[in-house]
């Protein structure tokens, strides 16, 4: 019934274009989802300078990890040695009580530093102390280079590393945890999380990863002696190789930071061209926004009903306060032209006053 309704629509369009009086169409809510999908769409195609630095970052994190994996294996094998963990397994699969080696993921890392210390006169004094972080090479894995709890997970590392992957599949949303910050726990957010998580191969706990999960935990993995808890064999290292481990946990980071930046600076731009379009009252003004953004439609590609709304934005106004804010990172060379006419600016206003 609706598509003969739409095709009726369609032609009474057609028969009005001929004669040459097309009618205008209002703008109802579907109109403006749609259109508004349209443009983000095409906002998420543009090659802007956050979407620059995600896409750089995004294409050295194999490598980052490849070269943090190789020091994490070599600081490990010079405490479990290969002879070590040869006879670990002879033992375990001659006793069955005996569980003293599996493979892990994760390491907790020291060096002997100094650190400050006080005593009980409030005095600082520089003591000899092992410094120890965690160091989760997991796909989920934490890269906060202050937590050092060994059970804790962030999703947002593989959604951002994967996020076409997921974006590709139904009830699905790698931006999901950049489009609820700051929002309390719902069931939108726990849904796509979830359902990213599931995709991932991460939602079956540990041990239990399937498909980039399980590939990508089953690359970064080691035979390891003692208790299953990796806070428990913390492993000496070189100062440099703790400082260099450090600095892939912070690379990690960045490149997570690059995608909210990047995912949101798409949201800062849609949530203005909402506005607009919720104030206009017909289609053609809604094109006419897309078409000054850059995005070519057309009538012909909405389906149409009827609605009402109020027109507070000129969309070519609109459209150029929406591409000024993108490509906000200024050059050091803008920066010095900047501060030049303003000093210049200054000048002139003093001389004026003179």
């Amino acid at each position: 019934m609706t598509s003969i309704v739409n095709s009726l629509k369609q032609i009474i369009i057609n028969i009005n274009k001929e004669r040459g009086h097309m009618a205008r169409i209002r703008l109802n809510q579907e109109y403006r989802n749609k259109v508004a999908n349209r443009i983000k769409q095409s906002l998420f195609q543009e090659d802007t300078q956050e979407k620059k630095k995600y896409d750089d970052l995004k294409g050295k994190q194999i490598d980052i990890n490849d070269k943090a994996w190789s020091v994490a294996k070599d600081i490990v094998r010079r405490h479990y040695t290969d002879e070590d963990v040869e006879k670990a397994y002879y033992l375990q699969n001659k006793f069955e009580n005996v569980s003293t080696i599996a493979k892990d993921s994760c390491f907790h890392f020291h060096y002997q530093g100094l650190a400050e210390e006080k005593d009980y006169n409030g005095n600082v004094s520089m003591v000899e102390k092992p410094i120890e972080k965690h160091f989760d090479f997991k796909l989920n894995g934490s890269f906060d280079i202050d937590n050092n709890y060994s059970a804790n997970r962030d999703s947002a590392y593989g959604f951002a590393l994967f996020r076409d992957e997921i974006n590709a599949q139904d009830n699905c949303n790698a931006d999901i945890l950049i489009e609820q910050e700051g929002k309390d726990d719902n069931p939108h957010k726990r849904k796509f999380v979830d359902n990213n998580n599931e995709y991932l191969g991460l939602s079956g706990g540990r041990n239990n990863e399937t498909k980039y999960g399980k590939e990508w935990n089953e690359k970064y993995q080691l035979d390891l002696i003692g208790r299953d808890y990796c806070r428990d064999r913390s492993i000496a290292c070189t100062e440099q190789e703790f400082n260099f481990l450090v600095s892939w946990k912070q690379a990690k980071a960045q490149f997570v930071i690059a995608h909210e930046k990047w995912i949101n600076s798409v949201l800062k731009q849609m949530k203005e061209i909402k506005i607009g379009l919720k104030g206009y009252k017909w289609l053609d003004e809604g094109i006419e926004l897309a078409n000054e953004l850059g995005v070519e439609i057309t009538d012909h590609e909405i389906i149409r009903t009827n609605s009402t709304g109020l027109v507070i934005y000129n969309p070519k106004n609109l459209a150029e306060r929406i591409k000024g804010m993108k490509n906000t990172e200024k050059t050091r060379e803008q920066k010095i032209a900047e501060r030049v006419a303003y000093m210049q600016q200054q000048q002139t206003n003093s001389d004026n006053l003179n």
